[in-house]
C-alpha cells in the first residue's frame, strides 16, 4: 500500500512493537503501510504505529466506507456460531505481518460454551510469533473485541499462551501463500 498521507487530527495510537499508547499530532507525514482487520498500521518519524478503526478519520479514510467493509463481513451472520468466532479471528492481524492470526497458525484453541454461567462464552488461547511482543495485549484485545461484536456472545477470554512454541510450520498454507513462502 505505502499511502503517504498528513494527519488531519491528532490521534492517539498504539506504537509497535512496544504496544505503548502514543498520540500523534495533527500534521504529522504518516505513510500508511497496511490496512487489515479494520486498524491501519502507519510508518511515523518515530516508527510503526497502529490506528483504530474508528480514528480513521484522522487518515482522510471515509468512516462510512469502513462500515461497508464490515457489512460485508457480516455475510456469515447465519453460518454456524463457531464459524463466526473463526471468522471474527480472520479479522485480527498482527500490525507487522499482512497474515491474520489464525492464517498465522497462532490461534492453539477455541473453546465455545453455549450453556455458561453468563450466557455464550468464547475461551481463546493464543500464541504471537515472538515472545516479548509488546503488541500481544493488544492484539488479544483485538480478537476478543472481534468475537464480542457477534451478537450470541455473551463473554469471550483471549490469552496469550507459550507452550507450544510458535514457529512457522503452523502458518497455514493460505498465509503461506501471502507471505510468499510457497
Amino acid at each position: 500500500m505505502n499511502e503517504e498521507v498528513t494527519l488531519l487530527r491528532e490521534v492517539d495510537a498504539i506504537q509497535i512493537p512496544s504496544g505503548d499508547t502514543i498520540t500523534l499530532p495533527e500534521g504529522t507525514p504518516v505513510v500508511i503501510t497496511q490496512t487489515l482487520g479494520g486498524t491501519y498500521t502507519v510508518a511515523t518519524s518515530a516508527g510503526l504505529a497502529r490506528i483504530a478503526s474508528q480514528d480513521a478519520d484522522c487518515l482522510g479514510i471515509d468512516l462510512e466506507e469502513n462500515k461497508k467493509r464490515q457489512e460485508q463481513s457480516d455475510a456469515m451472520k447465519d453460518a454456524p456460531l463457531e464459524d463466526r468466532v473463526w471468522h471474527a479471528m480472520t479479522q485480527v492481524f498482527d500490525p507487522e505481518i499482512p497474515v491474520d492470526i489464525v492464517n498465522l497458525g497462532l490461534v492453539y484453541d477455541c473453546q465455545i460454551d453455549e450453556d455458561g454461567e453468563e450466557g455464550t462464552e468464547v475461551n481463546v488461547k493464543m500464541t504471537l510469533t515472538a515472545p516479548g511482543c509488546g503488541m500481544g495485549p493488544v492484539i488479544a484485545a483485538d480478537a476478543q473485541a472481534k468475537i464480542m461484536n457477534i451478537a450470541e456472545v455473551d463473554k469471550a477470554s483471549v490469552d496469550v499462551v507459550w507452550e507450544p512454541a510458535w514457529n512457522q510450520e503452523m502458518i497455514s498454507e493460505e498465509g503461506k501463500m501471502k507471505l510468499g513462502m510457497i
